[in-house]
């Protein structure tokens, strides 16, 4: 529990937890003290000098953003005095800013609009001052303007926290400019593209470069969901108008590390309306795909479905609602009858490890233990994994990376241990011993004979010593890195898809044959291999460009029309992420919700209406699953226990080419194509 203090501010007696800056803790009493460069949850700069305040008992005023509220502190933050300051801050930096605000288009959500109108500022008493300095908009993602630009440093600091460190500050006064290296356009800087700075800029120096004429701040209709292009599961919140999709921002709580999101969900949304999207069910008619409707299609799939039985196969990719694959589940037993259902996840890991898996908060850990991970921004490999320990490891935890191989992530390592990862969780395990760290008697005799180095001993005593404890392992390690969460922290097994962890919950995973064995995937992966089925029904986009061999019939399907698309018998609809609702639950034991965010396009259906309709046809009709359904399926009470040291060595199925192959449609559909080919040209 925190400790909480009593204080006094504006004539009014309020609590807020010790050590919180005043800016937070007059947030927390309803009081908001103005401000333009602090960010929440990082130390306060007092750059600005806007949120001055005076304190009882101190004869000048004091920078609210990094002076920390006290027992007993009276605080007022409206004085003329201070009042006086503020309104010559907001002057001085009107004469340096464009007065466009008819025009402008961040026009009713600046900050600094805001201020002005507070203050009843219409111009600069000041003589004006222009920069002259050229924007940059030669990427289809960011524009720059430097002309609005209040040098707050706010992206400056996002960027730096989140280790990306692309811009800085070149100059000194009035002159100051923020750029890249050597003043080069963003995508000649290593910019990830990740819109961090966009979302800290308060004023319009930074913004989407597609925003302009497309509607202010208040005609948006928001929609808070989350994005389902890769394991992070990151919560976003969309912004319509007029039926589209405007534009996408980060709907973390502020303040949190994970408060961040990937140039894929915050700039791949137009991939909804890609040239390959499909509007309206397909059949294979004289060799060639043609539009059909719903009736027929389904009526052909119901047919063979039901001749078929136990010979069809339901493959799925992991990014499906737990709606969905609780539909797609009791859809192959209870409607097919058919045992042979699998998910991408048995590609890289087994549903154990989500089953077992912690629920934690990474915001409240003082110490990150990354097993067998490479999270990575600049490989767009769980980037906001990437981003968030980063983050954490800024504000003060320590860092522990086990790795068999260099990491990038290894270079904000407090320790980065390159070698045999069950080594050194055997070494680290039996050090813990040593320490007085309560273990299984099985777990203390497998380790009996294990030497510690110095470098294992130095780990487990950042173990030891942490309040809060947080292991992410990859799955083929979950099993070793539980075995340190039995004596102390938390362990997350880490997916590579959105809803891997739901899926496994929800219980999508085979009776029969595996994901492998029915797409005809051959473990040498140099030549594929004959189905396991005759029958193959594909849902979503599967990591699969070609028709498995001895397929007899082909069901797909997605929202788009892919390589496999095209070699099917029958092409089904479905919609996109952004256009369904439902629920999910992150690597981190979360469950979120999906909101629909824009109406689907064409005659596309969900998933879940997909089946249901398809069972009515077959006679066995389906129900939607209820909230309370999923929730009691998510419920496990699989309870952990001592596993030997071992390297789950079946799951070998490349992270990265996976990613990029259920995420296609959304690069080669999108403007994320531009960015798949900018960094290629870089690289050559």
């Amino acid at each position: 529990m925190e400790r909480m203090i009593k204080f006094q501010i504006d004539g009014v007696m309020a609590e807020a937890p010790a050590g919180k800056n005043l800016i937070d803790a007059a947030e927390l009493a309803g009081v908001h003290i103005p401000n333009l460069c602090y960010i929440k949850g990082m130390k306060g700069i007092g750059a600005c000098r806007l949120c001055l305040v005076e304190v009882e008992g101190l004869k000048a005023p004091v920078i609210a953003c990094n002076t920390k509220v006290k027992e007993g502190m009276v605080i007022n933050t409206k004085t003329d005095r201070v009042q006086e300051v503020r309104k010559f801050v907001i002057d001085l930096l009107l004469s340096m800013h464009p007065l466009d605000c008819m025009t402008c288009t961040k026009a009713g959500g600046c900050n600094l609009q805001q201020y002005a109108y507070d203050f009843g500022l219409k111009e600069s008493s000041f003589t004006r001052k222009k920069s002259g300095y050229p924007t940059d908009e030669a990427n289809p993602f960011i524009k720059r303007d430097p002309e609005y630009c209040i040098l707050c440093g706010r992206c400056v600091r996002v960027c730096k926290e989140q280790g990306t460190n692309v811009l800085d500050f070149m100059g000194r006064g009035i002159e100051s400019k923020v750029i890249t290296a050597n003043d080069r356009p963003l995508q000649e800087s290593g910019c990830t593209f990740c819109g961090s700075c966009v979302d800290a800029c308060p004023v319009n120096a930074l913004i989407e470069s597609d925003r302009s004429c497309k509607g202010r701040a208040w005609e948006y209709e928001t929609i808070n969901t989350v994005c389902l292009l890769c394991g992070n599961g990151c919560e976003i919140i969309a912004s319509t108008k007029d039926g589209r999709i405007q534009k996408i921002n980060s709907a973390a709580a502020s303040g949190s590390a994970e408060k961040y999101l990937c140039a894929y969900g915050r700039f791949g949304f137009d991939f909804i309306g890609a040239e390959t999207r499909l509007a309206s069910p397909m059949k294979r008619i004289d060799g060639e795909l043609r539009e059909t409707t719903w009736s027929d299609a389904l009526g052909l799939v119901g047919d063979r479905l039901r001749k078929a039985g136990r010979d069809v196969g339901i493959i799925s990719v992991a990014g499906l609602t737990n709606e969905d694959a609780l539909t797609v589940k009791r859809f192959a037993q209870n409607v097919v009858g058919t045992r042979n259902f699998d998910t991408t996840m048995s590609l890289y890991a087994d549903s154990d490890s989500f089953e077992k898996s912690d629920r934690a908060d990474i915001d409240k850990a003082d110490l990150i233990i990354l097993v067998d991970l490479n999270p990575s921004q600049w490989e767009r490999f769980l980037p906001a994994l990437d981003a968030s320990v980063r983050k954490r490891v800024s504000r003060g935890a320590r860092l522990l990376v086990i790795n068999s191989a260099d990491t990038k992530i290894g270079e904000a390592a407090t320790m980065n241990l390159i070698g045999d990862e069950i080594s050194f969780l055997q070494g680290i395990a039996k050090a813990l011993i040593t320490k007085g760290v309560k273990a299984d008697k099985k777990l203390e005799s497998s380790v009996k004979d294990v030497e510690i180095t110095e470098e294992m001993e130095k780990a487990a005593t950042f173990i030891a010593e942490a309040n809060d404890a947080l292991i992410f392992s990859s799955p083929s390690l979950f099993a070793s890195s539980a075995n340190i969460a039995l004596m102390k922290g938390k362990v997350i097994s880490v997916g590579l898809e959105s809803n891997t962890k739901g899926v496994a919950l929800m219980g999508l995973t085979t009776e029969g044959k595996t994901f492998s064995e029915m797409a005809g995937i051959a473990k040498s992966k140099e030549k594929s291999e004959r189905s396991a089925v005759k029958i193959l029904y594909s849902v979503g986009e599967v990591p699969l460009r070609n028709r498995p061999e001895g397929i007899e019939f082909l069901v797909v399907q997605n929202s788009h029309l892919t390589g496999l698309a095209k070699q099917a018998d029958i092409v089904l609809p479905s919609t996109t992420f952004l256009e369904s609702s439902g629920t999910m639950i992150d690597y981190m034991g979360w469950m979120k919700y999906l909101r629909k965010v824009i109406e689907p396009q064409g005659e596309s259906k969900s998933h879940s209406d997909i089946f249901i309709e398809l069972s009515k046809i077959m006679n066995a009709a389906l129900k939607r699953p209820s909230e309370a359904e999923v929730r009691k399926a998510s419920k496990t009470d699989k309870k952990r226990a001592f596993s030997p040291f071992v390297k789950k060595d079946e799951f070998d199925f490349s992270p990265e080419e996976l990613i990029e192959s259920v995420n296609s449609s959304v690069i080669n559909g999108s403007r994320l194509l531009w960015l798949k080919e900018s960094e290629k040209s870089v690289i050559a």
